[in-house]
């Protein structure tokens, strides 16, 4: 599996540039990062900190507004970016990535705009579906024409988002007072988009709403007639923004960030305006798209308030489960592995070298340095706070120069221990802590995830099992949901063939972007927005 380390999305290891924002992917393990080059990174306290099930389902329901509030509202859409889109379609969980990567751009705000209503999209038509492809990504496109399988799993998803925001009317979720304000705003944002890239597309690189002076924002604010009407907005903003514990509780907004956000927001409104003056002018295909893409990020939101709030408790899995499969999974059963560790600890006991135990026996990667040397199993300096938990306490509860009396039992495996020593040294912060040098012997009981089994990297079993059981419980759920809430969306949708122009235009930008080339041009939708994580998972050992 691949991640994209600007946007997070994952993609499948054969795709090598992200299409939302052209950044080049980095292999991952989204359950958690496996082993490293050092015992920091394998045996610290923070290397199995995988995904909660509340991450990892919300990051699939839900992305945050252009202007969601993380620290400050930047309430402006991305930059726009014609060959933006497609972003992870061959991915088979619910809910929002699609529809995100089909071009919607999908953005939160602040308004009622005439004509759009919050219904229910129940029906996705074959025209509908060219509708969001016109501005996908070439190569993507050229992809997914050759994959009948990919096109059939982007309409999958489809119908399980739109039958999860179905559910989620029925349960009452759209009557929430912020939630509601959120569904009369999206139309905003989408005609102020819309618009821009209908009238600028063609006129070069530029900021979104870049056309928009100084004056005109000033004009627009200057009566003050519009000042409630932004204060709803951005209490709303950060009423949300707070209940997902994406801002501080006890946290305001500065002036400045208050003086931007008003900025943008008269922005936004200054295309609205315009737009809605010209809507008979515009067309009826601006019109149609609009629309659709509106009742799609309605039911995009929707699905992701429903998740957070009712579906992530539903799919979270008991210590309990995890180990009754693995007794039902005889082949993740360690027992053997167990075994062998305890002969090792036996022979390390009776006085054999340790070092070259470790270099016969030992299953940890980091035992050997950057040049392929093999170190004994050594770890020398170790600050405190840095190895896991288990690992830690045994090997500082022992004498130096002593072996542990039992395996120490990790995630990772059966771990055989021998401090060397204990001294002082530097933490992390630059100040004196407490340090030790440790030797240990691993004997590994990870496994090959079984949907990716060419990946070298293992999953520890627990975290194998846990994964696999909550991808059971939320496909169970989902199937639920949709057979409850019938949606109909079209299959047979054709697929716009790129022009070789574009396919090399699209190539040029990725070679850019390696290079670290700047804006790409405007033209097209705005790239999908990142998918909402909670706090990200520090790098194992750090």
């Amino acid at each position: 599996m691949k991640k994209c380390p600007k946007c997070r999305t994952e993609y499948t290891d054969s795709t090598e540039i992200c299409p939302n924002d052209d950044t080049r992917l980095e292999f991952v393990n989204t359950q958690t990062d496996d082993f490293a080059a050092s015992a920091e990174d394998n045996f610290s306290a923070d290397a199995v900190t995988s995904e909660t099930t509340e991450s990892r389902f919300e990051s699939q329901t839900s992305s945050p507004a252009v202007g969601e509030i993380t620290t400050a509202p930047k309430i402006m859409p991305p930059p726009m970016n014609q060959n933006s889109g497609m972003s992870g379609m061959a991915k088979g969980l619910i809910v929002g990535l699609v529809i995100l990567a089909l071009g919607a751009g999908l953005v939160f705000w602040k308004t009622k705009f005439g004509g759009h209503g919050s219904e229910t999209l129940n029906r996705v038509s074959k025209e509908d579906m060219a509708i969001l492809l016109k501005d996908a990504n070439p190569m993507q496109l050229k992809q997914l024409a050759s994959s009948p399988e990919q096109k059939k799993k982007i309409a999958e998803n489809i119908k399980q988002l739109l039958a999860v925001a179905s559910q989620a009317r029925k349960e009452g979720v759209a009557d929430d007072p912020n939630i509601k304000r959120e569904l009369e705003s999206i139309p905003l944002v989408l005609t102020a988009t819309l618009y821009d890239q209908k009238i600028n597309g063609d006129k070069g690189p530029m900021p979104p709403f870049g056309y928009i002076s100084e004056d005109q924002v000033a004009e627009f604010l200057k009566d003050g007639s519009h000042e409630a009407e932004f204060k709803e907005f951005i209490d709303s903003k950060l009423a949300l923004a707070r209940e997902s514990g994406k801002f501080p509780q006890d946290k305001e907004l500065s002036e400045d960030e208050l003086k931007q956000a008003k900025d943008d927001y008269a922005k936004i409104r200054i295309y609205e305006a315009e737009a809605k003056a010209k809507s008979g002018e515009l067309g009826e295909d601006f019109n149609r798209e609009l629309n659709l893409q509106v009742k799609l990020q309605q039911a995009q939101f929707l699905a992701g308030q429903y998740a957070q709030k009712f579906l992530v408790d539903k799919i979270k899995v008991s210590d309990e489960d995890v180990q009754n499969y693995i007794a039902a999974h005889p082949e993740l059963n360690p027992a053997e592995k167990k075994a062998k560790a305890e002969d090792i600890l036996r022979r390390a006991k009776s006085g054999e070298d340790f070092a070259k135990l470790a270099d016969e026996f030992s299953q940890d990667p980091g035992n050997k340095n950057l040049q392929g040397e093999l170190q004994g199993g050594l770890y020398k300096d170790v600050s405190k706070g840095k190895m896991m938990p288990a690992f830690e306490q045994a090997a500082l509860a022992l004498e130096p120069g002593k072996v542990s009396d039992q395996l120490v039992d990790t995630p990772y495996g059966y771990h055989i221990i021998k401090l060397e020593k204990k001294g002082e040294g530097k933490g992390s912060d630059g100040k004196p802590a407490e340090t030790y040098d440790v030797r240990h012997i691993l004997i590994t009981t990870t496994a090959k995830d079984p949907k990716n089994p060419m990946s070298p990297r293992e999953l520890p079993v627990t975290e194998m099992a846990r994964q696999t059981l909550e991808e059971e419980k939320q496909k169970q759920v989902l199937d639920e949901i949709v057979a409850n809430n019938p949606v109909e969306v079209a299959e047979d949708f054709d697929i716009p063939e790129p022009s070789e122009e574009q396919i090399q235009q699209m190539q040029q930008q990725m070679m850019q972007q390696q290079m670290g080339g700047g804006m790409s041009p405007q033209g097209g939708m705005p790239p999908p927005p990142a998918a909402a994580k909670p706090e990200p998972k520090k790098p194992a050992g750090k």
